[in-house]
């Protein structure tokens, strides 16, 4: 049996970052802060949990997708591990933006 590639984890949490409380997506899995946008380095698959790391992910870099709406770019503090991930739609819009210029301060 092949595993799936999802597995769906809609948990609310208090970010490593920035402290603020975040609810649930309610529509998929929350896996980084709409706020700050920074996450944890908990997941092999989506929303498995499995991964041993645990360090904060830094959003360092997003890339706007046609389809998909903007595209972030993470660099684990801890490991190095580089992963993407879809923005939400309640994601800070104007810091997503930022974020797509790679010459910022």
């Amino acid at each position: 049996m092949k595993n799936k590639r999802f597995t769906k984890n809609d948990g609310g949490f208090i970010c490593q970052n920035c402290k603020k409380t975040v609810p649930p997506l309610l529509y998929s899995s929350r896996n980084h802060c709409p706020f700050c946008l920074y996450s944890l380095h908990l997941d092999i698959m989506p929303g498995d949990r499995a991964n041993g790391c645990g360090g904060v992910l830094e959003p360092f870099f997003t890339l706007p997708d046609r389809k998909k709406g903007y595209i972030i770019e993470f660099k684990c503090l801890k490991c190095g591990c580089r992963t993407r991930s879809k923005a939400a739609k309640d994601d800070n819009t104007d810091l997503l933006i930022e974020l797509t210029n790679p010459e910022r301060e």
